[in-house]
């Protein structure tokens, strides 16, 4: 590799000078790279020597456009098997959010100060803060596939993901958090909603309540993963949001649940009547096919909060002039919310008292930081003063 400076006269006459590095690349190709100035070009001979022995050198010529990169990373991702939740997902963030601004540029462009400009670009326009951060993951696995085709050297995302990782994982603590009676039902408002149950959303909200089970888990559930005798429920597969069934959400989705006597009892029973369909569901739609989330929050889900009376004013009058009432809790998560803090209550407070990981295996988390995230606040902390002193006594006499 050497650094040279060439001189030559344009067609007009005029004098121009440059710096030239001559080097030849990891697949033995002879490269040429002009810089204006000197210590740009010794700066770049110093990062491309080490890039060559290592392996990880992509000359500008070979690299391509962060469009034509993304075009093979989704088509990546349908031959892969990808949920297609996951694949459209990736289209969308390709189309509408990261072509439109960063598509023409060659991905030895990119850096964390383009990146950085990128992302204030998408918040100024009006994306959220939740949808910045889902796009600037797709665009770190846009470049993690592109690093794996040789047509880049650096993954600039990760790299910049990597120095705010301490703040972010702060940030998500806090906001992550959920609430007794903003987020998770209360015991009472459970011990409502039960009573209120009838028809043919009792037995899917109970099994909801008493299990945890994530929504594509439930609408996915096999009469052959309900063992009547030993009174669980195993998690082999899911249904997501296009009907479509599934492996769970990752290996730790797989999982055995105990059942208490009243889910396994009300599913006896549910059994008789169910629609019958080839997949075997426990919990389908009238043809006996995966059921619809929107229909069991519309009407199971919310109906029966109404019933119970778990409500909240909204700011519409009815015709008498009175406020008209709505379901506290809109989302169907509420529920493996509420199951998560009832594993974790004390017995004395009508739950389980089970261990950090012992929730996390029910829940099916990946990893024992998502439940603590999540619900680290909900845990016995046992640092009162009273223990302290008492420990303190123990220990010292």
């Amino acid at each position: 590799m050497s650094v040279r400076k060439r001189k030559w006269t344009t067609a007009k006459g005029v004098e121009r000078e440059a710096w030239v590095v001559d080097y030849v690349d990891g697949q033995g190709a002879r490269r040429l790279k002009t810089f204006e100035r000197k210590k740009e070009a010794y700066a770049f001979e110093a990062t491309s020597t080490v890039q060559i022995m290592e392996g990880t050198h992509v000359a500008d010529s070979a690299s391509t456009t962060v469009q034509k990169a993304g075009e093979l990373w989704t088509a990546a991702a349908d031959t892969a098997g990808l949920e297609r939740t996951t694949t459209d997902q990736y289209r969308q963030h390709l189309k509408l959010h990261i072509a439109p601004y960063l598509g023409a540029t060659k991905l030895n462009e990119l850096s964390i100060a383009a990146v950085r400009a990128f992302e204030d670009k998408l918040i100024a326009d009006g994306r959220s803060s939740a949808m910045v951060r889902k796009i600037l993951v797709s665009l770190g696995s846009l470049l993690a596939d592109a690093q794996e085709r040789g047509l880049v050297a650096r993954n600039v995302v990760r790299d910049m993901r990597g120095k705010r990782k301490g703040k972010g994982r702060q940030e998500k603590r806090q906001k992550g958090r959920v609430k007794v009676g903003v987020d998770i039902p209360t015991r009472d408002e459970i011990k409502a909603i039960v009573g209120a149950l009838e028809g043919r959303w009792r037995p899917i909200i109970l099994t909801a309540i008493f299990t945890g089970l994530r929504a594509s888990e439930l609408r996915g559930l096999r009469w052959s993963d309900v063992d009547f005798t030993k009174r669980e429920i195993k998690v082999h597969q899911r249904a997501d949001r296009h009907n479509e069934i599934g492996k769970p959400k990752s290996i730790s989705g797989e999982r055995t649940v105990p059942a208490p006597p009243m889910v396994i009892n009300t599913l006896k029973e549910w059994k008789l009547k169910c629609p019958k369909g080839k997949e075997g569901l426990v919990f389908p739609n009238g043809s006996g096919n995966v059921e619809q989330l929107p229909n069991i929050v519309r009407r199971g889900w919310h109906p029966v909060q109404i019933a119970a009376g778990v409500t909240v004013e909204t700011d519409e009058k009815d015709e008498r002039g009175a406020p008209i009432l709505a379901p506290k809790y809109s989302g169907f998560h509420a529920l493996r919310h509420f199951y998560a803090s009832w594993c974790i209550n004390s017995a004395d407070q009508g739950g389980l008292g089970l261990s950090a990981k012992v929730v996390q295996e029910r829940l099916g988390h990946s990893s024992i930081v998502m439940t603590l995230d999540v619900y680290s606040h909900l845990f016995p902390r046992g640092d009162d003063g009273e223990q302290m002193a008492a420990a303190e006594k123990a220990l010292l006499g």
